[in-house]
């Protein structure tokens, strides 16, 4: 199996991916990721706009056409989800791994 050098995906990056499974732009994707992540993550408009840039760099995310010419809305690429649900399986595998593991763990 390829190891994907993108992974594991940060917290952020994680959220805005998945915010972006349907086109939005900035303040739509910082309110679905506070939305997701039951206010755990709040980002700042410059955390989000260095991070979209990068996503774009990296073709995890690209920049699709809007009604509204002042807002840019950008949306996840087939190999931003397939990044996306390679660490999400990779999350999944950790708990796994970590259920079986502490069922044998002693805790004081």
């Amino acid at each position: 199996m390829n190891r994907n050098p993108q992974l594991p995906l940060t917290e952020t990056v994680y959220y805005i991916l998945l915010a972006l499974i349907e086109p939005a732009h900035g303040y739509v994707i910082m309110s679905r990721v506070e939305a997701m992540s039951d206010g755990a993550v709040r980002l700042a408009p410059g955390t989000l706009y260095g991070a979209l840039e990068n996503l774009v760099k990296q073709r995890l995310i690209v920049r699709v056409e809007s009604p509204d010419p002042r807002r840019k809305v950008y949306v996840i690429t087939q190999e931003g989800y397939a990044t996306l649900a390679q660490d999400a399986e990779r999350m999944s595998h950790m708990v796994r791994i970590f259920e079986q593991t502490r069922g044998g763990a002693q805790h004081s």
